[in-house]
């Protein structure tokens, strides 16, 4: 029988490439089973965090708002404006952050032959870009309901916002492996550059409430991009929203190209 199944995939490609494909896609599911479990096992509170972190945030947000008397005009309520910045936040954070020294964390798990270091990368995205975005909507549909939160107008605006976000951080995680693998004191300074930048990400502003200057400047972030889709997807139609999704797609591509290669590179000149 494998000897059978060896002749047909000597002359059909496609077939072995398929079955590949559908090994490193069980491969990659395990992995995200193990981190999950690791991450989110029984001996904490585990999955509630992800979810009930939000909400802390979101009421601690209400609740100095309404005693300053600050808020937003138009169709902008402040649950899902606190509720969409912080999960973007979150998941863009958590996404750059699990890429420091993957490679040197992950090493043990190389030993194992159908493991492979791409493979530990996608997992720990795909689970990052699920849990938060599941979170999201555990938090968000209850407000939904209550009136609190506008109904979702635009899902797909709103899931391809978020899911170029998690494809950005992905890719831009890739140069991180690469750079804090290479350089160990680089790690020390990604931390108070993502403090740094964090104006840039467009969490905590909209872009029509901006000068015109500084619209021209930001319009270039590609985490604006991504966030401005996101929310413009949930708000109410009559909020403007400013997005390039093909500059955005092409940021992720070029990082990506570069990323590859550079923690191929990493991986070849450090010793694990």
């Amino acid at each position: 029988m494998s000897m059978l199944r060896d002749h047909i995939y000597s002359h059909d490609p496609g077939g072995a490439t398929l079955a590949g494909l559908r090994k490193q896609a069980h491969v990659v599911g395990a992995l995200m089973l193990r981190e999950a479990i690791a991450n989110h096992g029984h001996e904490n509170i585990g999955f509630f965090w992800v979810v009930g972190e939000p909400m802390l945030l979101t009421f601690g947000v209400m609740a100095m708002w309404s005693m300053t008397g600050q808020g937003h005009g138009g169709e902008i309520g402040v649950i899902p404006f606190a509720l969409t910045g912080y999960s973007y936040i979150t998941l863009w954070r958590h996404l750059v952050s699990r890429s420091i020294r993957a490679i040197t964390r992950n090493a043990t798990l190389f030993y194992l032959r159908p493991v492979r270091f791409f493979d530990t990368l996608i997992a720990g995205a795909l689970l990052e870009i699920v849990s938060i975005f599941t979170a999201f909507l555990i938090v968000y549909t209850p407000f939904m309901l209550l009136g609190l939160a506008p109904v979702m107008h635009d899902p797909l605006l709103a899931v391809g916002g978020y899911l170029l976000l998690g494809w950005f951080g992905f890719s831009f995680g890739l140069v991180i492996v690469a750079v804090s693998e290479l350089n160990e004191s680089a790690e020390k300074f990604i931390g108070p550059l993502m403090y740094i930048t964090l104006p840039l990400t467009g969490t905590f502003t909209m872009m029509d409430w901006l000068p015109g200057k500084a619209q021209k400047f930001l319009i270039w972030s590609p985490l604006v991009s991504g966030i401005e889709m996101f929310r413009g997807g949930i708000f109410s139609p009559d909020v403007p929203v400013y997005y390039n999704a093909g500059y955005l797609v092409t940021c992720c591509v070029v990082l990506t190209a570069l990323g590859l290669p550079l923690c191929r590179y990493a991986q070849r000149h450090v010793q694990i």
